[in-house]
């Protein structure tokens, strides 16, 4: 492990070099101990910044800087904030000290409110505090996927198709790959409030390797153009699971005689420009629909308050105001632990750490296995142009696991064939397990109030095309104002062939 000096070092080599180029990079670290301060605040403007990574790290454009001369300021919980002017050789080593503050000050304006009367407080704040209107926002979107595929037991049982043999079979099973990983990120501007939106996007990147996809539509992906090279084009696959089944063409002649009984017919689009739009779309939704305070979220900690356990831990400073520390726990067979940053003033939660304790759901029937066992994040808000507070930083990580041990069977039928058109089967046995997990981030960088006028004169940019990346490129944001990738999407580069 890097000594504390040698990582001070090379945090002062990176900055150093990016001093006179357009864009302002630097890491935050804590004065005492030299570590990186994850999440760090970084204000360019009313209503208008960025967040730093979970490894300290940030970079904006300079010239996104409405006002160059004025001051940047730096924050974060606990620590003393601090100012720059990025026209000046401004130092990339961003240190801030702890903040120190007397607590008889808290208590001149507060009363001495247990954690439960904290609470009821925060609940009765709500539609004040998070009242939204119409805006535009310019925001970073960053969706981080992990697909681990930790069992893959394909049994041959027997078969009469020569091309679908045991040792075909055995070389699927050797060439699935056991770990993949996927990033997508977006910049853009975000239309709308918490129920309806539109985003145009300005720049996408897609970075992963083609060669690896361990999900279950990547497996199927992977065997269909299997099938499709070993077996006859005038052929269409029948393939059944127990009582479950579907069809797989394997030409793009229609089949003939329409669907068989009791057969589901699965149709496949090509993935175009508006679907990627949609998907962004969709995601920055989901995010939306479980904060804390919307209707149908998952994190019910506030709307079922009584079932939890609520500690006042202690106190500290976020953008120079006081807060309440408050930790939260289930009583009994709840779902959410976590800690709770909230306004000694207002009550408005302006943080919120969250994880679950327990799995979310879980399934298991005729040998399908599935468990939502991950669901963590957490949420920053700050003042907006309305006065309530609107969504800085949203992170959501999430987890699945999938498994599925069931006889299958391929049945090869061809069209120009009388009768039930069985040509031949394969029968294999499948025993599959496999975890997925999602990580969605979006900042905030600027926000603006618009009227329903201007929200319905938007047009999308449904012609977006994602830029595909095999490796991590340092310059490809170039110009633009991201949150910065953290060590592992840096180091990340597909395998060569």
């Amino acid at each position: 492990m890097r000594t504390i000096n040698a990582i001070y070092f090379s945090l002062l080599l990176f900055g150093t070099m990016s001093v006179h180029a357009q864009t302002f990079d630097a890491t935050v670290v804590d004065a005492k101990t030299l570590e990186p301060i994850p999440f760090a605040t970084v204000s360019t403007g009313e209503h208008q910044g960025l967040i730093a990574n979970e490894e300290g790290a940030f970079s904006f454009d300079k010239r996104a800087i409405a006002h160059p001369e004025d001051s940047v300021y730096v924050s974060s919980m606990g620590y003393e904030k601090v100012g720059f002017i990025v026209l000046r050789e401004a130092d990339t080593v961003i240190a801030l000290a702890p903040k120190t503050f007397e607590l008889s000050q808290v208590f001149l304006s507060n009363k001495n409110l247990d954690a439960e009367e904290i609470i009821e407080r925060v609940k009765e704040g709500l539609s004040e505090n998070y009242k939204i209107g119409l805006s535009k926002k310019k925001v970073f979107f960053r969706q981080s996927d992990r697909n681990r595929m930790q069992k893959v037991g394909l049994e041959y049982k027997k078969s009469t198709i020569p091309e679908l043999n045991k040792e075909l079979i055995d070389s699927i099973a050797r060439a699935i790959p056991r770990n993949s990983w996927y990033y997508r990120e977006v910049v853009g501007d975000f239309y709308g409030d918490y129920h309806q939106q539109k985003f145009y996007v300005d720049k996408a990147a897609e970075l992963y390797d083609k060669e690896k996809d361990v999900s279950m539509d990547g497996l199927a992906e992977d065997l269909e153009r299997i099938f499709k090279e070993n077996v006859k084009s005038n052929s269409y696959l029948k393939i059944k699971s127990g009582w479950f089944g579907t069809k797989m063409q394997l030409d793009s002649a229609a089949v003939a005689n329409g669907e068989e009984e009791g057969m589901v017919q699965v149709e496949v689009n090509d993935t175009d420009e508006q679907v990627f739009q949609n998907h962004i779309k969709d995601r920055i939704s989901e995010l939306y629909e479980e904060l804390f305070f919307m209707e149908d979220t998952k994190l019910d900690f506030l709307t079922k308050s009584n079932r939890y356990k609520f500690y006042k831990k202690n106190f500290t400073v976020i953008d120079d105001q006081v807060v309440y520390v408050l930790d939260f726990e289930p009583k009994g067979s709840k779902d959410f632990k976590g800690t709770l940053y909230i306004h000694t003033e207002n009550y408005a939660i302006v943080r919120a750490d969250f994880e679950n304790v327990r799995p979310l759901r879980k399934f298991g029937l005729l040998g399908i296995k599935y468990r939502e066992n991950l669901y963590k994040g957490k949420m920053i808000f700050a003042k907006d142009p309305l006065g309530g507070y609107g969504p800085r930083y949203l992170e959501l990580e999430t987890g699945t696991f999938f498994g599925l041990d069931r006889p299958l069977k391929v049945i090869e039928k061809n069209k120009h064939v009388k009768g039930r058109r069985k040509q031949n089967e394969l029968s294999l046995g499948l025993d599959i397990e496999t975890t997925q997990y999602f990580k969605y981030e979006m900042v905030v960088f600027d926000s603006n109030n618009i009227t329903q006028s201007d929200f319905d004169a938007v047009v999308e940019n449904e012609k977006i095309k994602a830029t595909y990346l095999s490796a991590y490129d340092p310059n490809f944001w170039e110009g633009y104002t991201i949150m910065e990738p953290n060590a592992a999407i840096q180091t990340f580069k597909a395998a060569e062939k």
